[in-house]
């Protein structure tokens, strides 16, 4: 019993030298009494003999002689081989062959891969350039080519505009100014005022000559009011909408030169206003101003923009329309490669989310610079300026909608990434996120509420659920008529809502308990 005791107290300093890293052996300290004048007998400290570990006999709880704590060379009453005795003291174990040294080698080469530059990176890089760069003309060409050859979204876009107070009085000034030309009230009066002094009347034809600016005046200030009521008239806008309708299809002659309603004129883009001046005139007859009759046929027009850079817009519309789906695909697919390219996948899809928004940004700001190009290029005197900016604006406003969607779009998935990453930040989070989860889940546990072979069979299937989550909040926003920025919004609030159901259903499997020692 005795040598058996001895061994175990052996083998248990053998472990303990080398976990602390010390080679040789150790001075039995448990089994050490202290002095005889503190602490029981040695007989009542180590216990009965042959009790167990520490029932062992007062002379092993003393500790063996010097030459036995040394052991003969190969024997285990030392706990070590003569190798590990003979190291010097604090050196450790011997390291193995191609244990640490190894490990640092293996290191400092892996770093190395780690900082080579290869054709990944760069090809990947310049992939994402150019899918940002395409982005916005994408968005123009996709607009152009929908303003052009769906009436239903031209009429949406220019419906507004007969609506606007400034647009509304640019209209009546225009019609005014043409109808009260054409009457010629001055010229009437002047004519009347010659008859009556061929009649031996020359003292009311002076009287009636005097009243003539004044008659004219108040000619041109009833029709402007009567044309104001007309052009506000809910009449008026179901006219503006017909006739819409009926010239949406110039949109395309203009661009290739063959409008004939929407014209180039004095090198101005002009729109012909004859439609609207005959529908004034018919009201203004059927008010009893029968006088409107007897004007010749008005071909007037409105001045809408400069046609300087007429020939490089009908070019670049060509190549829109010719390039009208490509562009987009074109777009998502050099996107995507520069993706998957990427060593870096994650990483590389935080930059193209965050390029893409920064195209957006770049398109918004051209919008602007243009706006004011354009207000620059139309004279006051065809058309005011708070009517150009109402014109620019509404005809412009779903290019705007629709890089605000796509800016919005960008950041979510630039996020998204970023959230599902090994950042830091990102490992917080989504560790919050789960300790919340977990806790609610052993209340409803500790309440009786369980989801039982439901949860299991989702916690088994969560990364397939996820992945068909995401791809369902994809096609939803592909397939969506007119996408917003608050649909994208929307759409990622309930996939996160989605992805949250998934991991609080999902019950992972109770793990087995660890058997404790006896």
């Amino acid at each position: 019993m005795a040598d058996t005791d001895s061994e175990s107290e052996s083998l248990a300093e053998e472990v303990n030298t080398s976990q602390d890293g010390h080679a040789g052996p150790q001075p039995p300290q448990a089994e050490a009494s202290g002095p005889p004048d503190s602490g029981p007998p040695d007989s009542e400290a180590a216990g009965a003999p042959g009790s167990g570990a520490t029932g062992v006999p007062d002379s092993e709880a003393a500790g063996p002689p010097d030459s036995e704590a040394a052991g003969p060379p190969g024997s285990g009453a030392a706990g070590a081989p003569d190798s590990h005795a003979a190291a010097p003291p604090g050196s450790g174990p011997a390291e193995p062959p191609g244990g640490r040294a190894g490990r640092r080698r293996g290191r400092r080469a892996g770093g190395t891969r780690r900082h080579r530059l290869g054709w990944r990176g760069p090809v990947s890089a310049l992939l994402i350039v150019i899918g940002c760069v395409l982005a916005p003309v994408s968005v123009i060409g996709v607009w152009a080519v929908n303003q052009v050859t769906n009436t239903d979204r031209y009429i949406a876009n220019i419906e507004p505009l007969i609506h606007e107070p400034a647009i509304q009085n640019a209209l009546t000034d225009k019609i005014t100014t043409q109808i009260t030309t054409h009457l010629n009230v001055q010229g009437y009066t002047n004519q009347a005022a010659a008859l009556l002094n061929s009649k031996g009347l020359s003292r009311v034809g002076a009287l009636l000559k005097s009243f003539g600016p004044s008659l004219a005046s108040a000619v041109a200030g009833y029709v402007h009011t009567e044309v104001h009521k007309i052009v506000t008239s809910p009449r008026f806008a179901r006219i503006w909408i017909q006739v819409n309708t009926t010239v949406h299809q110039t949109l395309v002659n203009v661009l290739s030169g063959q409008s004939k309603v929407v014209g180039v004129q004095d090198g101005k883009i002009v729109i012909q206003l004859a439609p609207f001046i005959d529908a004034v005139k018919q009201n203004l007859s059927s008010r009893g101003f029968s006088l409107v009759n007897k004007l010749p046929p008005i071909h007037a027009t409105l001045a809408v923009y400069s046609a300087v850079g007429l020939e490089k817009a009908q070019k670049l519309y060509r190549v829109a329309n010719d390039l009208r789906i490509l562009l987009p695909i074109l777009t998502l697919l050099l996107l995507a490669a520069g993706v998957l390219v990427a060593r870096r996948r994650r990483r590389a899809l935080i930059g193209a989310g965050l390029g893409f928004a920064a195209s957006m940004l770049v398109l918004g700001l051209g919008l602007l610079l243009f706006r004011g190009i354009y207000l620059n290029k139309i004279p006051s005197s065809e058309l005011p300026p708070d009517a150009a900016a109402a014109l620019f604006d509404t005809f412009v406003r779903f290019i705007k909608t629709a890089l605000r969607t796509l800016l919005v779009l960008g950041l979510v998935v630039a996020a998204g990434a970023f959230l599902t990453g090994p950042s830091v930040t990102a490992v917080r989070i989504r560790g919050a996120f789960t300790s919340g989860f977990a806790w609610v889940r052993r209340s409803g546990d500790r309440a009786g509420v369980s989801t039982g072979p439901v949860g299991r069979w989702t916690y088994a299937h969560r990364m397939a659920l996820r992945i068909c989550a995401v791809a369902l909040a994809a096609l939803i926003f592909v397939f969506w008529g007119r996408p917003t920025a608050l649909v994208v919004i929307l759409l990622a609030v309930l996939l996160l809502v989605v992805l949250g159901l998934i991991e609080l259903i999902g019950r992972p499997p109770a793990r087995p308990e660890a058997a404790t020692p006896p």
